[in-house]
């Protein structure tokens, strides 16, 4: 398997359902983030408002610099593509907290272990099959599947909506694929 997800901020309402669901199962400390949902808006002339939805949170690079520049290999890519740590290696350099171009690993506070979003590999998507954040979006705004696999339905959305990568000139290979709310050029830093 080689899991991805897509954010379609066209479908996104802001709600945080995401978000609140993903702090509940796995259990991340008060002020610290797995996923984010950042709104920025409103925009245009009422009644003809508009609001943007950006999800933040870990890219699942192919090329993965939290994971190459671990000494100790705590910092893995599993064998469904997903970047993980594991606590009993990490020695807390926080290298990968550094490396991370977009921002999506922090220390926690509480177990003194780099954290990011692991799609809940350990909790909710291997009793349920979707990461907590899929499974509590009310208008499927969130869309998680394997890329391995031509009948997935991630397959047909990738293959029938334009989509954006943050930061893919880095050659991350980022495999969260965002449906912009943006009609024109598209760019992302």
């Amino acid at each position: 398997m080689k899991y991805a997800m897509v954010f379609n901020s066209q479908l996104c309402i802001g709600c945080q359902s995401c978000s609140i669901a993903c702090r509940s199962e796995n259990k991340v400390p008060d002020g610290l983030y797995r996923l984010r949902v950042k709104i920025q808006g409103p925009k245009g002339l009422f009644p003809n408002l508009i609001f943007d939805f950006e999800r933040f949170s870990c890219q699942m690079c192919e090329d993965a610099p939290c994971v190459s520049v671990c000494p100790t290999h705590a910092s893995f890519i599993d064998e469904n593509g997903i970047i993980d740590i594991d606590s009993d290696k990490c020695v807390g350099c926080l290298y990968c907290i550094g490396a991370c171009p977009y921002n999506a690993r922090f220390l926690d506070t509480k177990t003194k272990i780099p954290n990011k979003c692991n799609f809940c590999k350990n909790t909710h998507l291997k009793n349920y099959g979707e990461p907590a954040c899929v499974s509590v979006c009310p208008t499927s705004a969130l869309i998680f599947g394997d890329l391995n696999n031509p009948k997935d339905p991630i397959y047909d959305v990738l293959n029938n909506h334009n989509y954006v990568r943050r930061k893919e000139h880095l050659g991350t290979k980022p495999k969260l694929f965002i449906i912009p709310n943006k009609k024109g050029e598209i760019s992302y830093e």
